[in-house]
């Protein structure tokens, strides 16, 4: 039994009833409410599609602001013996993962490009920021603000890494390489929420009291990516999602140039640097992960792709907008900041990546799960069109968006 609901310029496309694959294509700008009988895993009361995802599958919630009720969770789906080959590649990691990071004295630090408080000129400097920020578009700014969210949001993101299996960071201090690249990696992202929000802070163009609200909220209601404790679908994950960050933080550099500010340009394409070689990392370890154990997998890049991306921050709110992810995603999606067009690009740049199309001796589930993963892109590309045609048939939508003082802004 089915119960759909669609608002702003959705599509949905059914596939194979079996398993139901619905395809949200104005992604970041779409919205669905889907109850559905399915073991799987469900998130909040009017949840939204996502920048990075298909569609969102949800069923009502009956808890609290802070919690959801998540339905069946599937914990440690890794089989054990697949533990193994995680310990047999600690070495490999050491010398090809952890060489990606930087010493923490040669990376950049937010105060590079900030005012600095301890000079005369730091008054004058401030008056220049804002100066600068006059003329950006609330729009601009809404999809600003969202990033930075996602990005402050850091404390959930490495809890979920340092649980999966096989990759764990048991004592909190393990000396393990996995371990060791998910502290450094979070120590390097963290410099990107703490940029970005100071940069808003000094412009005056925001409410940073909403904003603050928004992202303790975020932190305390989580996410669930469907990882399962799982570094198969963990990584994959964050080998999509690193390559996602990246095309988003480097349009939003663009659009700042276009709008006149150069050092926010210059930050926000900083940010996409990083970006760009965490994804390296993370595909490296997949590439391996291929090498060494096909099927398994291609099996988690097919589970993964199904149950669809989900965008770390798909859980916002500000107190008072119960849809704020989507209504940020709208606006993102108009900007083409992200959209469904990078999304495919994204898979077949992966499956490309990944030399998924020639890969042979795969068992018959293996050869459907790469089957599956390597004509995903055509389906999501035509879906797309569809949908554009939708959406510029619809008239335009506003909102009023409190990290911006509840001023409108066109959807």
């Amino acid at each position: 039994m089915f119960s759909l609901c669609i608002s702003s310029c959705s599509v949905f496309f059914f596939l194979n009833i079996d398993f139901l694959i619905v395809y949200g294509l104005c992604i970041w700008s779409c919205v669905v409410s889907l109850t559905i009988e399915i073991e799987n895993i469900m998130y909040k009361k009017n949840a939204c599609t996502c920048l990075a995802s298909h569609a969102h599958l949800t069923v009502p919630s009956v808890v609290l602001q802070n919690s959801f009720y998540l339905g069946v969770i599937k914990l440690h789906s890794m089989p054990p013996e697949k533990l193994e080959i995680f310990r047999s590649l600690e070495t490999w990691a050491d010398k090809n993962i952890l060489v990606h990071l930087k010493p923490v004295e040669k990376c950049w630090q937010p105060q590079d490009f900030l005012p600095d408080p301890k000079s005369d000129a730091f008054y004058d400097e401030v008056k220049e920021l804002r100066q600068r920020c006059k003329e950006i578009p609330d729009d601009y700014l809404i999809v600003l603000v969202g990033d930075m969210i996602t990005e402050e949001a850091l404390p959930t993101y490495q809890t979920i890494l340092t649980t999966l299996d096989g990759v764990k960071d048991e004592t909190g201090v393990s000396s393990n390489p996995w371990a060791v690249w998910t502290r450094a990696w979070s120590g390097e992202e963290n410099r990107h929420g703490d940029l970005l929000n100071k940069y808003l802070y000094l412009s005056g163009r925001v409410d940073m009291k909403h904003i603050e609200k928004t992202i303790q909220y975020l932190i305390g209601r989580g996410m669930n990516p469907q990882m399962e404790n799982n570094p198969y679908l963990g990584f994959i994950y964050t080998a999509f999602q690193e390559r996602a960050t990246f095309i988003s933080h480097g349009n939003t550099a663009r659009l700042a140039k276009a709008h006149g500010d150069i050092k926010l340009a210059q930050i926000c394409g900083t940010i996409a640097a990083d970006e760009k070689r965490h994804e390296i990392a993370y595909t490296k370890i997949i590439d391996k992960l291929f090498e060494i154990d096909p099927d398994e997998t291609v099996l988690a890049f097919a589970d993964m792709m199904k149950k669809k991306i989900t965008m770390p921050a798909h859980l916002m709110f500000d107190g008072q907008d119960d849809n704020l992810f989507e209504h940020y995603s709208d606006v993102a999606q108009r900007l083409g900041v992200y959209t469904a067009k990078d999304y495919a690009d994204i898979l077949e740049l992966l499956v490309s990546k990944w030399k998924v199309e020639k890969l042979t001796d795969l068992s018959a589930d293996g050869r459907k799960a790469q089957d599956y993963v390597c004509n995903l892109a055509k389906r999501i590309r035509r879906l797309d069109e569809r949908s554009q045609m939708m959406r510029h048939a619809k008239i335009a939508q506003t909102h009023r968006f409190s990290w911006v003082f509840n001023k409108e802004v066109q959807l």
